[in-house]
């Protein structure tokens, strides 16, 4: 038998994290098939947590094998297998917040846990891509089922308008980006990473036209999906509209993978045209926290408050791409996963407060006075906020630092600059909801979100309709004024432990943002050695 006639070696071992993923989607969809209330409800969601269990503790065991499957096409590196973690966690938490939910069961159990399957298998196989079509390949299974997510919640029309909204941006983006690795390919003749990096260093490739224009559309189409603005303009409603699980998962999964492939392609395949594209970037970085920080400042809805925070977070972790150094990559990857910690915290508290107050409100309202009522959910949105803000003994706090002093150190200080005051304007929103939740009778001035003021109709003497009920309100103190909240909105002490799960995440992830705040050794010795996946950075 020739040696042309035999079939290709495939690695398993290597391969194993996506089959559990794939296998998982595969028989949870079909699980989901049945008729009993019990499998579709209890033993899906629990199938799909062990094929996310499953992918985590496969890529851990393929930890440091640092080998290249698929004829290249796909790196199983540390780089790509720490990323791989962070997928699973977040998709974890997913199914944790979505087991209560409506849109499981309106999309159907099955289906909805596949998709979110798939897509996490999509961000694996993207933050390992080696060339263009493997890349193109994984953005589009990440894509593809995010877009149906976001409109899980059928009945309710801001769900499918932002599943409509994440679908035509989502297709320009790819359009854009698929261009632009038209242009790269053009430009080195190669459509392999270590191909692209040969070709610029050894062709004098900096200043060619096609090569600066190919790096310019890859940066926009990938921008789309980190939210870097001024690409940004989808976020705060699809965020808003989309279920607030599979917001959560948005948050933390998409922009972990958006910034896995950044890294890997601008740190590794175009390193050496960084003295060109190192401006652009920077440029990006400063106006995306401007812009985020500024936007949240007006914002009174929790879900779009996070997602202008999300967009100046963007800011942040692209600064640590713009310094292309080990420092620079370490300081991104340890904030990526401080990043999701903080967030999961706060989707959690949220997704608790719209299960207990009718309306399904994600208002600042929502939270008021249950620092008094649930401090099981008050403390982590706290932290989480404080976190979000850069405080010391946060993890937050030592993400943003390690940023800071690899952007000093990179010769980019000004931008760290620029990172110090926007997360001094971020303390402006970040401290609204803490006060919130802690100070209900200081008066702040939220208008409820089911009886806004300016719906009063500009006629002498108005409706009586719209007049707010008698009785008590929250301009009392203390407890009182909490009692009255709470009453006035439905809510109730049992909303809270009638979701065991969602409080145990917002505690979990609460006390996470602290350990790592305090004590960040063991998350930056895995950093370490993901960095390390990269050669030649500095």
């Amino acid at each position: 038998m020739n040696a042309s006639d035999r079939a290709p070696e495939i690695d398993f071992a290597a391969l194993s994290p996506l089959l559990a993923l794939f296998g998982g989607a595969m028989i949870v969809l079909m699980l989901g098939l049945f008729r009993s209330r019990f499998l579709r409800e209890a033993f899906v969601p629990f199938l799909a947590i062990v094929a996310f269990g499953a992918f985590m503790g496969l890529s851990i065991w393929q930890w440091g094998a640092n080998t290249e499957i698929i004829s290249a096409a796909l790196r199983v590196d540390d780089f790509a297998l720490y990323l791989n973690l962070l997928f699973a966690v977040a998709g974890i938490v997913t199914v944790l917040l979505s087991w209560r939910a409506a849109a499981p069961r309106e999309a159907a159990h099955g289906e909805y846990y596949a998709m979110l399957l798939c897509s996490v298998g999509g961000m694996a196989v993207l933050v390992g891509a080696q060339n263009t079509v493997t890349l193109f390949i994984g953005f589009e299974l990440l894509s593809i089922p995010l877009y149906v997510l976001c409109a899980t919640e059928m009945r309710r029309s801001t769900s499918l308008e932002s599943g409509l909204k994440y679908l035509i941006i989502g297709s320009v983006g790819s359009a854009t980006l698929v261009y632009g690795l038209a242009l790269l390919y053009g430009a080195t003749g190669s459509t392999d990473f270590s191909g692209m990096r040969t070709a610029i260093a050894e062709g004098d490739l900096v200043s060619d036209t096609l090569l600066l224009g190919g790096i310019a559309l890859v940066l926009v189409g990938l921008a789309f999906k980190a939210s870097v603005a001024p690409f940004h303009q989808w976020t705060p409603d699809v965020y808003e509209g989309a279920p607030t699980p599979i917001t959560a998962f948005m948050a933390v999964a998409t922009k972990a993978a958006a910034f896995g492939i950044l890294l890997r392609l601008f740190d590794y395949a175009l390193i050496d045209a960084a003295p060109t594209w190192g401006a652009a970037l920077a440029t990006l970085a400063t106006v995306t926290i401007i812009v985020g920080n500024v936007g949240a400042l007006t914002q009174t809805s929790l879900k779009r408050l996070l997602a202008w925070s999300s967009v100046a977070q963007a800011g942040y972790l692209l600064a640590g791409v713009v310094v292309a150094s080990e420092t620079g990559l370490e300081a991104t990857l340890f904030y990526l996963a401080v990043y999701m910690i903080m967030n999961l915290a706060a989707f959690a508290v949220i997704v608790a407060r719209q299960r207990a107050i009718p309306g399904d409100s994600d208002h600042i309202d929502s939270v008021s006075g249950i620092g008094f009522t649930h401090p099981w959910l008050a403390w982590p949105l706290t932290i989480a906020m404080l976190a979000l803000a850069g405080i010391p003994a946060t993890g937050g706090f030592i993400g943003k630092f390690a940023i800071i002093s690899a952007l000093v150190e990179g010769g980019y200080t000004w931008l760290g600059i620029v990172i110090v005051l926007g997360s001094a304007v971020s303390l402006a929103y970040y401290l609204r909801v803490v006060a919130a939740m802690w100070m209900p009778e200081a008066g702040l001035g939220f208008a409820s979100k089911a009886v806004p003021v300016e719906s009063r109709p500009a006629l002498a003497g108005g409706s009586s309709e719209l007049d707010p009920p008698e009785g008590p309100t929250t301009t009392g103190s203390g407890a009182g004024a909490v009692s009255a909240f709470a009453e006035r909105h439905g809510d109730t002490a049992e909303g809270g432990r009638s979701q065991p799960e969602v409080v145990f995440v917002a505690v979990l992830f609460g006390v996470a943002t602290v350990a790592t705040g305090i004590i960040p050794g063991p998350l930056f010795e895995l950093v370490r050695d993901a960095g390390a996946s990269f050669p030649g950075l500095i």
